[in-house]
């Protein structure tokens, strides 16, 4: 009996342990794609401020840094004003391991960007994207491309895609004639029942967007699953003994 209460009390520590709430990564101003120089925010949104939520980021020359290293840190918040090498994969971090949803962000030095969400969008809602220029007019029109092929070629900076579904997910870029073309970035379309974003897939070629404490969970599960085996055969075995008794 007093083996099976130790076990008990295992299995609702580690459960405990293993449950913790998951921050949310906030860029603002609220896009993928930044001109050389802009200022960026970046800020880990979460009820529970005690889960000591760090920002990190992998970049061509750098894996997983902490904001101290390059930006400059307040609470559970970024600030930096960007250049290419900044470009690269951005996460929360808690003490306990468990991260956040990942965000791919690009700097260029170039002079035209698209602004598209950051964080997945959800199904059914309209998403707007607008091809920016640094230090022309911004009425000028626009080409809007998906994963290579022509969507739009109207006399608008800005294109709408409403109410999206999975099929929109994808690379997008758009281009200004006589001024360049952008970056791509990639837009994540979720189910109306999900409640957190999930990570982001995507990152620039020889980026590693899974740092190692995202295997925290993985052991959590393992830990939980051995417990409850354990617990499980000690309930048979005292079962089989007093059966076997009143044999």
């Amino acid at each position: 009996m007093k083996e099976t209460s130790v076990l008990c009390l295992l299995f609702l520590i580690s459960l405990l342990s293993c449950t913790t709430n998951q921050a949310r990564l906030t860029v603002s101003p609220s896009s993928s794609q930044f001109f050389k120089e802009d200022f960026v925010s970046l800020s880990c949104e979460e009820d529970d401020s005690s889960a000591g939520w760090t920002l990190r980021r992998n970049t061509s020359t750098e894996n997983r840094t902490k904001c101290d290293q390059w930006g400059k840190s307040a609470n559970s918040s970024c600030t930096i004003i960007v250049y290419p090498s900044d470009s690269g994969v951005y996460w929360c971090e808690s003490r306990e391991g468990p991260i956040s949803n990942m965000v791919n962000l690009t700097v260029t030095g170039g002079s035209v960007i698209l602004q598209s969400p950051v964080l997945p969008v959800m199904e059914g809602d309209d998403v707007t994207l607008l091809c920016k220029t640094k230090t022309t007019p911004s009425n000028l029109p626009a080409a809007f491309y998906k994963d290579g092929s022509l969507i739009s070629n109207g006399s608008s900076v800005n294109m709408t895609i409403q109410h999206v579904s999975r099929s929109d997910e994808g690379l997008y870029k758009c281009d200004i004639s006589g001024h360049g073309e952008s970056n791509s970035s990639w837009i994540t379309v979720t189910d109306k029942h999900t409640t957190t974003p999930p990570p982001t897939s995507t990152s620039p070629p020889g980026f590693s967007i899974t740092p190692v404490m995202s295997s925290v969970g993985s052991v959590c599960f393992v830990i939980l699953l051995v417990l409850l085996v354990l617990l499980i055969r000690q309930h048979v075995h005292r079962k089989f003994e007093g059966e076997t008794q009143i044999s």
